[in-house]
Protein backbone atom coordinates (compact mmCIF):
# COMPACT_ATOMS: atom_id res chain seq x y z
CA UNK A 1 0.00 0.00 0.00
CA UNK A 2 1.36 3.41 -0.98
CA UNK A 3 1.96 5.87 1.81
CA UNK A 4 -0.13 9.05 1.64
CA UNK A 5 1.75 12.37 1.51
CA UNK A 6 2.10 14.23 4.83
CA UNK A 7 2.05 17.79 3.46
CA UNK A 8 -1.75 18.21 3.12
CA UNK A 9 -2.31 16.84 6.63
CA UNK A 10 0.34 19.10 8.16
CA UNK A 11 -0.94 22.09 6.19
CA UNK A 12 -4.53 21.53 7.42
CA UNK A 13 -3.38 21.09 11.02
CA UNK A 14 -1.17 24.19 11.04
CA UNK A 15 -3.79 26.29 9.29
CA UNK A 16 -6.38 25.28 11.92
CA UNK A 17 -3.90 25.96 14.73
CA UNK A 18 -3.13 29.47 13.44
CA UNK A 19 -6.82 30.32 12.96
CA UNK A 20 -7.80 28.85 16.35
CA UNK A 21 -5.02 30.95 17.92
CA UNK A 22 -6.72 34.03 16.43
CA UNK A 23 -3.71 34.79 14.25
CA UNK A 24 -3.49 35.39 10.49
CA UNK A 25 -2.49 32.35 8.38
CA UNK A 26 -0.19 33.06 5.46
CA UNK A 27 0.94 30.67 2.73
CA UNK A 28 4.22 31.01 0.87
CA UNK A 29 4.18 29.34 -2.54
CA UNK A 30 6.49 28.80 -5.51
CA UNK A 31 4.91 29.85 -8.77
CA UNK A 32 7.28 27.95 -11.07
CA UNK A 33 4.60 25.59 -12.40
CA UNK A 34 2.16 26.17 -15.23
CA UNK A 35 -0.53 24.64 -12.96
CA UNK A 36 -0.26 27.52 -10.47
CA UNK A 37 -2.96 30.18 -10.81
CA UNK A 38 -2.14 33.36 -8.89
CA UNK A 39 -2.26 37.06 -9.80
CA UNK A 40 1.07 37.75 -11.52
CA UNK A 41 1.28 41.31 -10.14
CA UNK A 42 1.83 39.90 -6.63
CA UNK A 43 4.65 37.49 -7.50
CA UNK A 44 8.12 38.40 -6.23
CA UNK A 45 11.24 36.37 -7.13
CA UNK A 46 9.13 33.40 -8.25
CA UNK A 47 7.19 33.26 -4.97
CA UNK A 48 3.95 34.65 -3.62
CA UNK A 49 2.76 35.26 -0.05
CA UNK A 50 -0.98 34.84 0.43
CA UNK A 51 -3.19 35.85 3.35
CA UNK A 52 -5.56 32.88 3.68
CA UNK A 53 -7.47 33.96 6.78
CA UNK A 54 -11.21 33.20 6.77
CA UNK A 55 -11.86 36.97 6.59
CA UNK A 56 -9.64 37.39 3.51
CA UNK A 57 -10.68 34.46 1.30
CA UNK A 58 -13.77 32.46 0.35
CA UNK A 59 -14.19 28.78 -0.45
CA UNK A 60 -10.78 27.86 1.01
CA UNK A 61 -10.12 24.17 0.35
CA UNK A 62 -7.05 22.08 1.16
CA UNK A 63 -7.20 18.87 -0.85
CA UNK A 64 -4.61 16.10 -0.93
CA UNK A 65 -3.12 17.47 -4.15
CA UNK A 66 -3.93 21.20 -4.11
CA UNK A 67 -5.04 24.34 -2.30
CA UNK A 68 -7.68 26.60 -3.82
CA UNK A 69 -9.70 29.63 -2.82
CA UNK A 70 -11.25 32.82 -4.10
CA UNK A 71 -9.61 36.04 -3.04
CA UNK A 72 -9.53 39.71 -3.90
CA UNK A 73 -6.37 41.35 -5.17
CA UNK A 74 -6.46 45.09 -5.69
CA UNK A 75 -10.25 44.90 -5.32
CA UNK A 76 -10.61 42.32 -8.11
CA UNK A 77 -11.76 38.74 -7.52
CA UNK A 78 -9.32 35.98 -8.43
CA UNK A 79 -9.56 32.19 -8.17
CA UNK A 80 -6.23 30.93 -6.75
CA UNK A 81 -5.04 27.38 -7.39
CA UNK A 82 -1.82 25.91 -5.97
CA UNK A 83 -0.65 22.35 -6.51
CA UNK A 84 0.34 20.96 -3.10
CA UNK A 85 3.97 20.58 -4.23
CA UNK A 86 4.16 24.37 -4.72
CA UNK A 87 3.15 25.22 -1.14
CA UNK A 88 6.46 26.11 0.54
CA UNK A 89 5.29 27.23 4.00
CA UNK A 90 2.36 28.04 6.24
CA UNK A 91 2.84 30.45 9.14
CA UNK A 92 1.22 33.02 11.42
CA UNK A 93 1.80 36.57 10.19
CA UNK A 94 2.02 38.00 13.70
CA UNK A 95 4.55 35.55 15.17
CA UNK A 96 6.21 33.88 12.18
CA UNK A 97 5.48 30.49 13.76
CA UNK A 98 4.63 27.74 11.32
CA UNK A 99 6.35 25.25 9.08
CA UNK A 100 8.39 25.18 5.89
CA UNK A 101 8.03 22.12 3.70
CA UNK A 102 10.75 20.18 1.92
CA UNK A 103 10.77 20.66 -1.86
CA UNK A 104 8.95 18.01 -3.88
CA UNK A 105 10.23 16.94 -7.24
CA UNK A 106 7.97 15.80 -10.06
CA UNK A 107 10.71 13.63 -11.57
CA UNK A 108 11.74 10.81 -9.22
CA UNK A 109 15.19 10.73 -10.84
CA UNK A 110 15.93 14.30 -9.63
CA UNK A 111 18.64 14.15 -6.98
CA UNK A 112 19.91 16.63 -4.44
CA UNK A 113 23.66 17.07 -4.62
CA UNK A 114 25.55 18.89 -1.90
CA UNK A 115 27.52 21.85 -3.26
CA UNK A 116 30.18 21.35 -0.57
CA UNK A 117 30.78 17.61 -0.85
CA UNK A 118 29.48 16.82 -4.33
CA UNK A 119 27.72 13.79 -2.77
CA UNK A 120 24.19 12.70 -3.44
CA UNK A 121 22.39 13.69 -0.21
CA UNK A 122 18.93 12.57 -1.27
CA UNK A 123 17.30 9.95 0.93
CA UNK A 124 17.36 6.49 -0.59
CA UNK A 125 13.99 4.79 -1.10
CA UNK A 126 13.42 1.98 1.35
CA UNK A 127 16.26 3.08 3.64
CA UNK A 128 14.91 4.60 6.83
CA UNK A 129 16.74 6.95 9.12
CA UNK A 130 15.16 5.50 12.25
CA UNK A 131 16.62 2.58 14.18
CA UNK A 132 15.02 0.08 16.51
CA UNK A 133 15.93 0.48 20.17
CA UNK A 134 15.24 -2.46 22.46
Amino acid sequence: MAQKPKRPYLLRALYDWVVDSELTPYLLADVDSTSVRVPADYVNDGKIVLNVSPMAVRDFVIEDDSVSFSGRFGGRPFLVFLPMANVVAVYAKETGEGMMFEPEYEDASTQMVSAETGRDDAPKPGIGHLKVIK
